[in-house]
């Protein structure tokens, strides 16, 4: 059965969903006016991991995550930029697809935009006036939240209303009658994007947008509400909050975070100046790399990111794709059979809340198995198990030549013949990035002088291409290469 961690109860329970065989799951996604960092990376990838092990055990899944098309912090850069907001929008979330894509991620089966259910978000919040819970503000004519008078506030986050204070995104304003409550609805400014409402023109808060969208494709009351450490106060509970006071039923019976991402053991936040877009990340890490090291630590725990990890990381992976290199995976039907004993570990791993660190120490296993005993059926079974995380999808000589280096433009000096960028390794020194093509006849010239044993003439070649960071690998079935 699986097991998963509930931070509403704050320990591990049970899975049953409300509907048997089938799974409603809502993740907070991206506010879409940069491009994405590396902690929307750790949330998209850990819950397209989530996604592929329900659907792995039998789940018939429904899941959203959602995009943030209109905010604050998108007024201001569009109107910084000179562009309009749809621009900006489209332009970013054009670029968070490309950035998911990259990483292996699954298209959720709604992405629902913030823009595109405001006539919902303005009946949530009647609803919530109807009940007593929401007021408007005399002072700035905003449509505030009540919080004192939701009896069970804060019980998400496990404090009570006087240890609480306003969060991140909560305006306290003078029109509040208390400091904890948050914005349902804004009175439009002057220049503003603004939808009529009963309370005035106007674009609703934050909050509010997820319990209006997750409410309307997935019901008032479902199975998973995941999202990063650092929604679960204010946004997580004030969801609650607003879903539960307006339809008087629960809203979410498991709720799901994952882990900060930390640099130099310190928060990784644009505030701090120490966050790193995925594709700044994807310039010198092989995307896969990325999603490899991501899925390694366990969701909740925080992962520290540094150019050493990374490079761990590579490594690490290579070890499995040399695995299937070196022993050829028979072709099988895809099936998995979980009462394997290498697959029935997999699956405890991953039915233990969502393991994947244990859940790949198990391929580590299999791939060390299927290296010493020469076995394709293990083999088999380490790319069937892998692929259930999106992982070993290439085939090893894919994997292994498209190595992604750092790069700078081509200097005036280098000659044109050349044809390849100039490389920046770690350490400082330079050398020049070969093409495929380059490559190959280099390897064709050295088999060549091998066979009118010219062994000097191809330890020159082996030499060269082992500057430019190809390695050779001879065999009795030929001689391989990959990037260093």
């Amino acid at each position: 059965m699986l097991i998963l961690f509930n931070s509403l109860k704050r320990e591990k329970q049970s899975f049953v969903p409300i509907e048997p065989g089938k799974v409603k799951m809502y993740v907070c996604g991206m506010t879409v006016y940069d491009y994405c960092h590396l902690g929307h990376a750790r949330v998209m990838v850990v819950f397209d991991a989530v996604y592929r092990w329900l659907k792995t055990s039998g789940f018939s899944v429904t899941y959203v995550r959602n995009i943030t098309d209109i905010d604050d912090k998108i007024i201001r850069r569009a109107a910084e930029n000179g562009e309009s907001i749809t621009a900006l929008t489209d332009r970013f979330i054009a670029a968070m697809h490309a950035d998911a894509e990259a990483l292996g991620v699954l298209p959720p089966d709604f992405e629902p935009r913030a823009t595109e259910y405001v006539p919902q978000m303005l009946e949530l919040i009647g609803k919530l006036e109807q009940n007593g819970l929401a007021y408007q503000s005399t002072a700035d004519g905003d449509v505030n939240y009540s919080v004192r008078k939701f009896v069970n506030y804060g019980k998400l986050s496990g404090k009570s209303l006087d240890d609480l204070r306003a969060g991140e995104r909560v305006e306290v304003a003078d029109g509040k009658q208390d400091p904890l409550d948050f914005v349902l609805w804004k009175r439009a400014k002057p220049g503003e994007p603004a939808w009529p409402s009963p309370w005035g023109d106007g674009r609703p808060g934050w909050h509010i947008e997820c319990s209006a969208m997750s409410s309307h494709l997935l019901g008032k009351h479902f199975d998973i509400h995941g999202g990063g450490q650092d929604l679960q106060f204010p946004h997580h509970e004030n969801e609650i909050a607003q879903s539960e006071g307006a339809h008087g039923e629960t809203f979410v019976n498991y709720w799901m975070h994952n882990g900060f991402i930390r640099v130099d053991e310190e928060k990784m936040s644009k505030s701090l100046g120490n966050f790193f877009t995925i594709r700044d990340v994807l310039k010198q890490y092989d995307a896969e790399v990325v999603r490899f090291f991501i899925l390694r630590a366990h969701y909740r725990s925080p992962l520290n990111y540094s150019d050493a990890h990374l490079e761990d990381a590579r490594a690490s992976l290579d070890t499995l794709y040399f695995a299937l290199r070196d022993v050829p995976p028979t072709p099988e039907s895809g099936d998995i059979d979980w009462e394997i004993p290498a697959a029935a570990r997999f699956k405890a791993a991953m039915d233990d809340d969502f393991d994947t660190h244990n859940a790949i120490a198990v391929l580590f296993k299999i791939a060390t198995e299927a290296k010493k005993t020469r076995d394709s059926k293990r083999s088999g079974l380490l790319r069937a198990l892998a692929n259930v995380l999106g992982l070993l999808e290439r085939s090893p000589e894919a994997y292994l030549q498209s190595r992604v280096v750092r790069k700078k433009p081509e200097p005036d000096h280098v000659k044109a013949e050349a044809n390849a960028p100039i490389i920046i390794e770690a350490a400082g020194t330079v050398r020049v990035e070969f093409s495929v093509e380059k490559i190959e006849r280099l390897i064709a010239e050295r088999a060549e002088a091998k066979k009118t044993r010219d062994f000097a003439k191809a330890d020159q070649v082996r030499d060269e291409l082992k500057a430019a960071g190809v390695i050779l690998e001879d065999s009795a079935q030929g001689t391989t290469w990959r990037r260093g």
